[in-house]
């Protein structure tokens, strides 16, 4: 089962920190990998939410810890060029990322193939997927003991 932390929270929703580089490395650090929010804005990749906040360069974005989520359009074509997971969605039923997996929204119809994404929010008691991606990623952990 793949564990994937969303923006770097672990086991709750931290906005203050989320898409914080020391925070997703804390998350790496347990375990996880990081699913990160990327802007493309004047030649330059950011880690943000709603806008470009911190600024990172390519070789952080090459690492396969990492799914980055394109947040605007410029974002998705840049990504594509470079050696790293990437997929673009709003509030589509699902979406295929860049290495073949289905990235599907919160209470969608699950697959084999799929990301559960936010579990928490659609209360789902049976998980059967490829992996799941969670604010509280870490009551997850005993998935893959």
């Amino acid at each position: 089962m793949i564990l994937i932390s969303h923006r770097g929270n672990t086991s709750g929703i931290n906005k203050e920190f989320e898409n914080n580089p020391k925070y997703i490395e804390k998350a790496i650090s347990l375990g996880f990998d990081v699913e990160v929010d990327i802007w493309f804005k004047d030649g330059d990749f950011f880690l943000g939410h709603d806008s470009a906040e911190t600024k990172v360069n390519t070789n952080y974005l090459e690492n396969d810890k990492l799914w980055c989520h394109a947040k605007n359009i410029e974002a998705l074509l840049s990504l594509s060029e470079l050696n790293c997971k990437y997929f673009w969605h709003q509030k589509d039923d699902v979406t295929i990322t860049s290495n073949g997996y289905f990235w599907t929204y919160p209470g969608k119809k699950l697959t084999r193939n799929s990301i559960c994404v936010l579990p928490e929010i659609s209360k789902i008691k049976e998980i059967n997927c490829a992996g799941i991606c969670s604010d509280y990623i870490e009551e997850y952990k005993f998935l893959n003991d």
